[in-house]
């Protein structure tokens, strides 16, 4: 099973998850490498994001319901300003 998985929600389930509630991140273009130490759920508001793992490249950008399994090693190269709603699973 991947570690990167990346769907695209209704505004129905989006709201039901209560997604416009959940902190904002936003980040300048940079590269830098990342580890989750939580899996981490994320809805791509804004820009344009390369994210490189062992499993290979994966292209996230505006409306990407994006989950990060818990133990990703990846390397985040931000094309383009980010903008996210993220969420941390307990």
């Amino acid at each position: 099973m991947s570690k990167v998985k990346i769907e695209k929600l209704s505004s129905e389930e989006q709201n039901k998850r209560n997604i416009s509630n959940w902190p904002i991140w936003k980040k300048k273009r940079s590269r830098f490498d990342w580890f989750y130490e939580a899996e981490e759920e994320c809805l791509i508001l804004k820009g344009h994001v390369v994210v490189e793992t062992d499993e290979g490249i994966f292209h996230l950008k505006k409306g990407d319901f994006v989950t990060f399994s818990q133990g990703l090693k990846c390397i985040w190269d931000i094309k383009e300003e980010i903008k996210k709603h993220y969420h941390f699973k307990e």
